[in-house]
């Protein structure tokens, strides 16, 4: 009885470890799977071989794809939690996955014509990416709920240390727990952080062991480089995960290069380079993309303003002033969501302020209309902005356009976000949208204008797609459950999907 006791519970533990990657490799089998089964059935050869000769290249494609996907390093979080890694890993997937079902026709002889392999192929990928999205979606939903977190500590007790407490409970979305902080007591006090704190340096393996941490984010300068050496050899040993801080920030982490010196690992970091023509790309996107989506989205843009119209019989559109690219003003063009005092009403409700800083939101305004409330958690108030990206006054992707009072009182380096055309989306939506720390606005907004590139826009336009999915979720599954209390004062970083 005893071994069967012992067998579950070591089952129990082991599915408890592999849940998150259990349920992504899931995920992504179902859209190999599925992708290669339409195109297949579709193509010439279900009709060269039949159900059975479908199924027989389904399933090899799948297994083998899973394989791909596992050697990719697919399945660890600290691949997929990067998008613009994670996209490049799936598609040098596909192309393995492509170039071993030509191997499998050569030795099995299925008669798999080139022409039947590329569009399955080019469907999974498409079809890999969606799940993802709606995976991210779905766990960012959980986290903020409480689930799937590690418990974690950071070591260290300076500017950084905080500067990263900070961080992490901003993105309280990535799933760490911070339990407290480990180094000097006194300078723990000095800055704020005495009711964190857990001992001293010479204590961390014991107490990463005693409060089960899975493992710790280490701030550079907060523990003797003899004593760090040792400290991350033995937490290896035990299993833990250790993350060191850089020290530095505002660089994006594909401007880091490894490059040992001596045998010693430091970074070379890159200046920030972006070509002309991308510029200019991207502005032809804007207009492209900004025409084709008001043709194509008219009929909902119609419903949306009938639906307005209908509720209060007010204006259908908002006009704002705000401030855009060189400290221009214009006035960006929303789906009222407010009712029609709202603005001279604003004064009313400054104490109720749930923000840091010079930005106004209250989670539960009543100023806001029933209709309002789901325009605003779906985002389709924003869907007449697209008018002022074709006019030229705002980008797809790019820091939000700020109000005069607000850009008033912001610290004179925020004004650099002036230099790129604002957008309907941008990495603080993505990131940070309900946060109410206006250090985070102030980071991610300076972060995209020193770092943007093409690359980044496609990221922030499927974290947006993600952003949308997620509260599709919260609205369909968060207002029938009651979010689950946090345990620690700061939370942030990718789960267990095997982050080693």
């Amino acid at each position: 009885m005893n071994t069967i006791e012992n067998s579950s519970g070591r089952f129990s533990a082991l599915w408890e470890r592999n849940r998150l990657k259990t349920i992504l490799m899931i995920g992504d089998a179902a859209a190999i799977w599925t992708s290669f089964l339409v195109a297949l059935t579709m193509s010439s050869f279900d009709q060269r071989h039949g159900t059975r000769g479908v199924l027989v290249v389904t399933v090899f494609a799948t297994a083998a794809g899973l394989w791909t996907v596992r050697s990719q390093g697919l399945l660890l979080a600290r691949v997929s939690a990067i998008r613009v890694v994670e996209i490049t890993r799936l598609a040098r997937t596909v192309v393995i996955l492509f170039g071993l079902l030509l191997l499998f026709d050569r030795v099995v002889k299925v008669d798999l014509h080139i022409r039947d392999s590329i569009p399955a192929c080019a469907l999974a990928f498409v079809a890999m990416i969606l799940v993802r999205s709606s995976f991210r979606a779905w766990l960012k939903n959980a986290r903020g709920r409480g689930r799937y977190r590690r418990r974690v500590a950071i070591i260290g007790t300076d500017a950084e240390a905080t500067r990263l407490i900070e961080l992490v409970s901003t993105h309280a979305d990535i799933g760490m727990d911070v339990i407290g902080v480990i180094g000097d007591r006194g300078a723990a006090e000095e800055r704020g952080l005495g009711a964190m704190w857990l001992g001293e340096v010479d204590q961390a393996e014991e107490l990463v062991e005693s409060l089960n941490m899975s493992g710790v984010v280490i701030a550079p300068g907060g523990v003797a480089p003899s004593r760090l050496n040792l400290l991350v050899r033995q937490l290896h040993v035990s299993g833990r995960h250790v993350q060191l801080g850089t020290g530095i920030s505002g660089i994006d982490a594909r401007r880091l290069r490894a490059v040992p010196l001596a045998y010693e690992p430091l970074f070379y970091v890159e200046a920030p380079s972006l070509a002309k023509a991308q510029v200019a790309i991207k502005r032809c996107v804007d207009v492209v993309i900004g025409t084709l989506a008001t043709v194509l989205l008219s009929p909902v843009l119609i419903a949306v303003a009938i639906v307005v119209k209908l509720c209060d019989r007010g204006p259908v559109l908002f006009k704002q002033t705000r401030v855009g690219r060189n400290g221009r003003t214009f006035g960006v063009y929303k789906f009222r969501t407010m009712h029609v005092d709202a603005e001279s009403r604003l004064a009313e409700f400054n104490d109720a302020n749930e923000r840091i800083g010079p930005l106004f939101k209250m989670e539960r305004d009543p100023r806001i209309t029933r209709v309002g409330r789901f325009l605003r958690e779906t985002s389709l108030d924003e869907l007449p902005q697209l008018i002022n990206v074709v006019k030229g006054q705002m980008s797809l992707v790019g820091p939000r356009p700020a109000l005069p009072a607000e850009v008033n009182a912001f610290p004179p380096a925020l004004r650099v976000r002036e230099q790129v055309r604002p957008g309907i989306t941008g990495l603080w939506q993505v990131e940070a949208r309900d946060s109410p720390s206006f250090e985070a606005y102030r980071r991610l907004d300076m972060f995209y204008v020193e770092n943007w590139s093409l690359t980044l826009d496609v990221m922030i336009i499927l974290g947006t797609v993600e952003q949308i999915l997620s509260r599709f979720v919260r609205i369909i599954v968060g207002r029938w459950t009651s979010p689950e209390p946090a345990d620690s004062a700061a939370q942030a970083l990718p789960v267990e999907m095997s982050v080693r």
